[in-house]
């Protein structure tokens, strides 16, 4: 069963919300409505292949201590198209008293598609973090969605030897849960090290995409089997598809997500791949 969360905890930190609702407006998505508390905004948007809307959320302080809470509500409006994306990774701090949170929630309407793709999070050792994200879809609504989770900063000596953190994913079609993901990580647990588990890697990555078409797993299997020192996961539930990788570095688990997003967007958003232009920076 998923774990409650007590809202009424997180006022005991600092608070940065962001709700963001996008439209189709004659031939393209515009950014309707934005509206932000503390240190989470977009700036401005982007269309740089046309149609889609291209955003880039970000969080100044770059940085989340326990008791403090990050809060994402985008909504997408019918037939609206909206590529969300970070330009730096989200890092949680160490803790010795209450946990951080990270909630996020997308609302995705009638035959409109979202790509949701930011940038890692690293968990800093004796952190205790909680993510939570919900993607609410319409029927015909589409979804791509990958994340990048870091354990420690083995580079700058630290191995995670203490800390905590659930992640939390729900994918909800109407009233039908298409798929519900939980991940608990807690520094000292086997399922770290283990050959069932992470192997002692220390960096996860998942991509989720929603409706996708038969086949699809296999044409990612070929291109993704020749990335050394990644393990791989190909697999799906329904339409639903889901590429996981472990590694022991953020970036060849990123680089093997975005070769995976390029393979998938046009078979699933009906659109050819359209780097947003940060990634190259």
């Amino acid at each position: 069963m998923a774990e409650a969360i007590d809202t009424a905890q997180l006022t005991a930190g600092w608070r940065g919300r962001l709700a963001l609702e996008f439209r189709r407006r004659h031939d393209r998505t515009i950014l309707a409505r934005r509206r932000h508390y503390g240190p989470l905004l977009v700036q401005r948007t982007f269309h740089p292949e046309g149609a889609p809307c291209h955003a880039y959320v970000i969080h100044p302080p770059g940085g989340v201590v326990g008791g403090d809470s990050l809060e994402l509500d985008i909504r997408l409006d019918r037939a609206s198209h909206a590529l969300i994306t970070t330009p730096a990774a989200a890092k949680f701090y160490r803790t010795a008293g209450p946990s951080a949170y990270q909630l996020q929630r997308f609302a995705v309407s009638e035959a409109a598609s979202l790509e949701f793709l930011p940038a890692e999070t690293i968990l800093h050792g004796a952190s205790r973090t909680l993510l939570d994200n919900r993607f609410d879809l319409h029927a015909d609504a589409r979804l791509i969605t990958f994340d990048v989770l870091c354990l420690g900063r083995p580079g700058s000596g630290d191995h995670f030897l203490s800390g905590v953190c659930t992640q939390q994913t729900q994918i909800r079609r109407g009233d039908a849960m298409l798929l519900h993901d939980r991940l608990n990580l807690e520094a000292g647990d086997r399922l770290l090290t283990a050959p069932w588990g992470l192997d002692g890697r220390t960096v996860i990555g998942t991509c989720i995409a929603t409706p996708a078409p038969e086949g699809l797993e296999n044409r990612l299997r070929e291109a993704l089997a020749s990335r050394d020192g990644l393990r791989l996961g190909i697999s799906r539930l329904g339409d639903v598809l889901i590429c996981r990788c472990l590694g022991h570095g953020a970036e060849p688990v990123r680089e093997a997500l975005h070769l995976a997003w390029s393979l998938i967007r046009e078979a699933v958003i009906g659109v050819p791949p359209h780097p947003p232009r940060i990634w190259k920076t």
